[in-house]
């Protein structure tokens, strides 16, 4: 669920081993990156996509009566330090298949709607009680925890009726949009997220596994598979998008926790109350969650090497995976 946290590239974790990118060809991350046969720029693909997306949740979300849940629903959506990781990572998987991006621009910002909702209610005072989220004031300490509850309550089903709204069935079959949704509502349910938060809250050492792929590796696994299943991919492509997705998910997470700890070293605690979360740092410590980081990075690597078929246009995915380590630009001046 923390598939969004904005960090910045001077906090870089470096991992010994880089595994190169298939088809001859190395990517171009950031900007100080050196430029080789494909000259792919993540950030350029990413911020050119945010602008679209950016545009498509504002107009998917117009205030109405009653006013103030739109203003609390569009305060978190639309909030600037978001980075839109689940959108674009499903218009990345759709767009490996081929076809026109219009098609999943529908299900990619139902996606932020879901991701919204489920940040807004992490935040919560009885979750993990944190007072800020994008850089920003958390949802509940801005319109209070009452309407924080129902913002969130009502970006789930908007997320759903927009697919459906809005994806062109000339495009996609309708055969593929129930799929989607079934998708969407399993990764948010008591067998997706809801499990996550609740081991997070209740559970022992040993359900770590489960909270890190559950609360954080669910979101990013569902915007895999989503574009694969809009664009009519087969059933083994779909088990590798969810398996890829699912580690690059929880490989983000892990490095996240990494850079917060190395963070403290010589700091007094934070001034911000937030409850500490179950991870692979606060279980095993920093040098065990690395390895676990280089063995995620590695295993969403090797599932995308079924789709070398597709040439350059697997790209994108590969980029992800390498970005969530190294982290070598930030989208906060998009």
């Amino acid at each position: 669920m923390s598939f969004a946290t904005v960090i910045n590239s001077s906090s870089q974790l470096l991992f010994p081993k880089i595994r190169p990118i298939p088809h001859r060809s190395s990517i171009r991350c950031s900007s100080s990156s050196t430029t080789t046969s494909v000259k792919f720029d993540l950030k350029t693909y990413w911020s050119n996509l945010i602008g679209e997306i950016n545009k498509n949740l504002d107009d998917a979300i117009q205030v109405q009566y009653p006013d103030l849940i739109y203003r609390a629903m569009r305060y978190s959506v639309l909030a600037k330090g978001a980075k839109r990781a689940p959108p674009v990572m499903c218009i990345a998987a759709y767009e490996l298949f081929g076809g026109s991006r219009a098609a999943a621009f529908p299900t990619a910002c139902a996606l932020e709607m879901v991701h919204a909702a489920s940040l807004i209610h992490d935040d919560l005072p009885c979750m993990d009680d944190d007072p800020s989220r994008r850089g920003q004031p958390s949802n509940h300490t801005v319109f209070g925890v009452d309407m924080a509850i129902l913002a969130g309550d009502a970006l789930f089903p908007l997320g759903f009726r927009h697919i459906v709204s809005h994806t062109p069935t000339d495009l996609v079959p309708e055969s593929r949009i129930l799929r989607v949704i079934a998708e969407i509502a399993r990764s948010v349910g008591s067998t997706g997220m809801a499990a996550g938060q609740f081991l997070d809250l209740e559970g022992g050492p040993n359900a770590i596994d489960f909270i890190q792929e559950k609360k954080f590796g669910e979101m990013s696994e569902c915007s895999a598979v989503c574009g694969g299943l809009l664009a009519g991919a087969g059933e083994e492509e779909i088990q590798s998008l969810r398996r890829y997705g699912r580690a690059v998910g929880v490989l983000y997470e892990v490095v996240d926790k990494v850079m917060e700890e190395r963070k403290k070293t010589g700091t007094e605690n934070g001034s911000e109350k937030k409850k500490q979360g179950k991870s692979y740092v606060s279980i095993y410590g920093v040098e065990k969650a690395m390895k676990i980081a280089e063995d995620l990075r590695e295993k969403a690597k090797r599932e995308l090497d079924g789709f070398e078929k597709y040439g350059d246009r697997v790209v994108p995915l590969y980029s992800f995976v390498d970005y969530a380590v190294d982290r070598g630009f930030t989208t906060d001046v998009w």
